[in-house]
């Protein structure tokens, strides 16, 4: 019988794609492109918005709805230099972003949420700043209520703590949104700052409670009336949950409060430090959705200490520039149960470029969080076994930033938004060898199907890291990676290279 060659080649990627499907035979990584590239500068003018899928994100929040994942964020845009002469396109900016996406890989821009920043908001800021502020409308948090979507946003004046989060409702995710009121307000002399809402809901009680703040007092909770959506005593302004020590320098803002039923815990991710260079995002847990939510350590997070596990951080893969600003997340399931971190990410060297990151957020066997070293692009997983770890990996250990700069009010100052070298966490390569040694690195491996891998270094002995397979967004292929965290509540990411 004969074959022509077009056949043949397609016999051979039948059988290539029978090997990846099943796990044998087919050794990664695995040539794969990127569906879309990091630098937008070509498309970042007001007139190309259609095209701002992962473009342009700041403080996302995202829900599924059906088979849609929405999402809305802080209506951050990018601006390069315009000609002078050129038209600017009628659009009213400032009033939260919206996309959609099949997949949480490829996002449809579907345009702004409001028309205008509600003037009951604008008010409020305005009488109280001297006429300062209220320019933009700050993270938004989308939930679902029955069958009203909820969309909490955030008014305020930068460096102030004159701010509303108010509460629009709709019966679609794209709107129209009718404008409710004020949530939490809050002016100079208090101890918080209303901004950065987060909702929970409790499972056995249908109790709701929500979670803001920033900088300024720390963070936040007061229980929410689930049938209005506003506080259950008015003006109620809630307790202490989360704080920092230097507030001079020592930023800590943007809570996200999740439950996992698994774990029957309740999950506290904030994000520290300035939101240009070594923003990163940081978790506690507790019992109940109010607190106390204690760290890796057991520390209460009214402590004013750094607090861990460190989740995100400014990070270099080799072959890329690398990013920064890692943080302001949002953490949601998908329609089986698994959770997904979305969070800003700033593109190096200038830090400028704002585009959305997607993580799969996996759990350690003792109930922490941690997540993909890499953005997700629906890899297919498989069955992975000892064979599969030998070879080159890039391995990043994330820690604290060394940095002493002159801060305003958490953040860095105009200029000076480019990363240190101190600052970020790049790559070592390492070779996991055949006889179980590592090459590049004092110390050895093991691998087991359960538990997971195990690296034996030094200083440490580090269990239980997650392997899994994904997407090499920086060298374009597919390949095996891994996460966990380290004894000091540190995480640690890996990935395998060619």
């Amino acid at each position: 019988m004969k074959f022509s060659k077009l056949s043949v080649l397609k016999r051979i990627l039948y059988l290539l794609l029978i090997c990846y499907h099943s796990g044998f035979a087919l050794s990664f990584p695995i040539k794969s492109p990127n569906p879309w590239k990091d630098d937008y500068h070509d498309i970042a003018s007001l007139g190309n918005f259609k095209s701002w899928g992962t473009y342009n994100v700041h403080d996302p929040s995202c829900l599924k709805i059906g088979d849609t994942y929405y999402m809305y964020s802080t209506d951050a845009i990018f601006f390069g230099r315009r000609n002078p002469g050129a038209k600017k396109p009628d659009i009213k900016i400032g009033n939260i972003q919206v996309r959609s996406s099949k997949d949480l890989v490829n996002w449809k821009f579907e345009g702004w949420a409001f028309d205008s920043i509600p003037q009951a908001a604008k008010n409020w800021v305005l009488s109280h700043t001297d006429n300062k502020g209220a320019t933009n409308i700050w993270a938004p948090y989308i939930v679902q209520y029955k069958n009203t979507f909820r969309l909490y946003y955030c008014v305020s004046a930068f460096g102030l703590q004159t701010s509303y989060i108010g509460l629009a409702e709709s019966e679609s995710p794209l709107g129209p949104w009718i404008q409710k009121g004020a949530v939490v307000k809050t002016r100079r002399g208090d101890k918080m700052n209303a901004i950065d809402p987060s909702i929970v809901t409790e499972p056995e009680t249908g109790k709701m409670w929500m979670h803001y703040g920033s900088y300024f007092g720390g963070l936040y909770a007061v229980q929410i009336n689930p049938e209005t959506g506003f506080t259950t005593i008015a003006d109620e302004q809630g307790h202490s949950i989360a704080r920092r020590a230097n507030l001079r320098k020592d930023n800590i803002e943007a809570p996200e409060i999740i439950y996992n039923p698994t774990f029957q815990k309740y999950y506290l991710f904030t994000s520290y430090d300035p939101l240009m260079t070594t923003y990163n995002v940081r978790v506690g847990r507790a019992d109940k959705p109010e607190g106390p939510f204690l760290d890796f350590f057991g520390n209460d997070l009214r402590d004013t200490i750094n607090h861990y596990p460190i989740l995100t951080h400014p990070y270099q893969f080799k072959n890329h520039a690398g990013w920064a600003g890692t943080a302001h997340c949002s953490v949601f399931k998908n329609g089986n149960g698994d959770f997904f971190m979305a969070h800003q990410a700033r593109l190096s060297p200038d830090n400028q470029l704002m585009d959305l990151h997607v993580r799969e957020v996996k759990w350690t066997s003792d109930g922490w969080p941690v997540v993909s070293p890499e953005r997700f692009n629906d890899s297919k997983q498989i069955k992975i076994s000892r064979k599969d770890i030998v070879g080159s990996w890039e391995i990043i250990r994330i820690q604290d930033s060394k940095t002493d700069r002159k801060l305003e009010f958490g953040q860095i100052l105009w200029g000076e938004n480019q990363l240190r070298k101190t600052e970020i966490d790049a790559s070592q390569v390492v070779d996991f060898k055949n006889n179980g040694k590592m090459k590049g690195s004092d110390g050895s491996w093991k691998f087991d199907a359960v538990t997971g891998l195990t690296l034996i270094l030094k200083a440490e002995t580090i269990s239980n890291l997650i392997v899994f397979s994904g997407h090499d967004w920086e060298n374009e292929t597919e390949t095996l990676l891994f996460t966990g965290l380290d004894k000091n509540g540190c995480s640690i990411w890996g990935k395998k290279t060619l």
